[in-house]
């Protein structure tokens, strides 16, 4: 996959537990496999929620990068789980 064109950016900042994960999994939800989706936080436990939660859903982590107060965390779409 092309890297911007297939980004979504999902805008976390200044929300706190659990809405960063929440905002990410709706993200989610509308993107085909494969597609990445950025999260910026300002919440430092969106560095271990939304990995976990990507974890558990079939999701991969690809970068986690932090400057000043905002974390950056980029996961790609994985498969979709059948429930």
């Amino acid at each position: 996959m092309s890297n911007s064109e297939d980004t979504i950016v999902v805008d976390a900042r200044r929300l706190l537990c659990p809405m960063p994960v929440i905002r990410v999994q709706n993200a989610v939800k509308k993107l085909m496999p494969g597609a990445r989706v950025e999260a910026i936080c300002t919440d430092p436990g969106a560095l271990s929620d939304i990995p976990v939660w990507a974890r558990i859903n079939g999701h991969k982590i690809i970068a986690t990068v932090s400057r000043d107060d905002e974390h950056i965390i980029t996961l790609e779409v994985g498969e979709e789980s059948p429930l």
